[in-house]
């Protein structure tokens, strides 16, 4: 399953399977596969891009989202925290993102993460968020997290948020030139943080510019 998942930049990922699913598509660059699924965590604009949208959905594409999303693109299917849609055979769960010190991302905007339940793996993107109380209801299989201190886990909480999840594979997310903040040096931090406890993934896809 890690094999197919594809980092778009920034906090952008695309997995490539059956269906196809995007999360918080952003600045795509090059050809895109059409999107069976789109996920998006909440309403900036380096994560929700109508733009990017209207490019890879179809007629029958499935939008996920807040409230504050739905509000940005038209036929989004609103999810709160906690809860779960089934899509075929994948199982869709929203679970909360926010920050416990910082004013990027309050608890009331409704940020979310999401659990993406396939092929017997459960994928956990963590969205925009702190080190929050509710991962420790969490096991997944793969644990996408933010790498970059905005308003959002640093290299060292995000190694915290892994010890606590405990996933086969993790994926730090959140750093890219584009944006500045976070950088490749800092994800050798964060390989060197987890100190082999976990399998550090960073997977490039070909369509980056």
């Amino acid at each position: 399953m890690i094999d197919q998942l594809q980092w778009l930049g920034h906090g952008s990922f695309l997995l490539d399977g059956n269906p196809i699913i995007y999360i918080n598509p952003w600045r795509l660059a090059g050809a895109q596969l059409p999107a069976d699924i789109i996920l998006i965590s909440h309403d900036h604009y380096e994560h929700c891009s109508p733009t990017d949208v209207a490019r890879i959905r179809q007629p029958d594409t499935v939008i996920i989202g807040n409230e504050l999303v739905a509000e940005q693109i038209e036929g989004c299917t609103v999810i709160r925290a906690w809860q779960s849609l089934n899509i075929g055979s994948v199982n869709i769960k929203a679970v909360p993102a926010y920050s416990t010190e910082s004013l990027e991302h309050p608890r009331e905007d409704g940020g979310l993460g999401f659990v993406i339940s396939i092929n017997f793996y459960d994928i956990y993107y963590a969205g925009d968020t702190q080190l929050i109380p509710e991962m420790h209801t969490l096991h997944p299989d793969i644990a996408i997290l933010p790498i970059d201190g905005k308003g959002t886990l640093d290299i060292y909480t995000a190694a915290e948020a892994a010890r606590i999840l405990h996933p086969r594979h993790v994926v730090p997310c959140n750093w890219d030139k584009r944006l500045g903040g976070a950088t490749p040096l800092d994800v050798m931090r964060f390989k060197s943080e987890v100190n082999n406890e976990f399998e550090v993934v960073v997977p490039i896809s070909r369509t980056i510019a």
